[in-house]
């Protein structure tokens, strides 16, 4: 995931090179084996098509209203992407919590993993996100008729 401008800069660069390389493959078809050539171009094929996408999300997140939480797993990535739609920059975000803008470089690079819940709180209300889930009990191992509160 494209997390700044400066990584959407360096993609959409290393994606003209890619588009490229392609060419330069299309010509060489008949210099080497198909099967390495078909290969090549399928890798690099590939590759063009995931810069794609990581630029499309990006840009599309400009014109976001909303973001998709599926999971808690999602969060962290779900911080970032808000931080981008709403325009902001790592120091940004950094300013408007009173933090080093490292330390949100450093939440952002390790999803968060360092990152206490109360800091993660802060910043989702410096993003100003409205932030809406459902918990899902799954079944647990006790009897059906057992309550966890009656096991005391």
């Amino acid at each position: 995931m494209i997390q700044n401008q400066r990584q959407y800069k360096v993609t959409k660069g290393q994606l003209s090179n890619l588009k490229r390389a392609l060419e330069s493959a299309r010509k060489a078809s008949g210099k080497m084996a198909p099967r390495v050539y078909k290969a090549m171009v399928a890798g690099i094929g590939s590759q063009i098509e995931e810069l794609r996408e990581q630029v499309e999300e990006y840009e599309k997140l400009a014109d976001a209203v909303s973001l998709p939480l599926h999971s808690a797993e999602d969060l962290p990535q779900l911080l970032i992407k808000a931080r981008v739609a709403r325009g902001y920059t790592q120091k940004d975000l950094a300013e408007k919590i009173n933090v080093n803008p490292q330390l949100i470089q450093k939440y952002e690079t390790t999803n968060y993993r360092s990152a206490s819940l109360k800091r993660v709180l802060t910043i989702i209300k410096a993003l100003n996100l409205n932030l809406r889930a459902d918990i899902a009990l799954r079944p647990n191992r006790t009897s059906p008729n057992e309550h966890p509160a009656q096991r005391m």
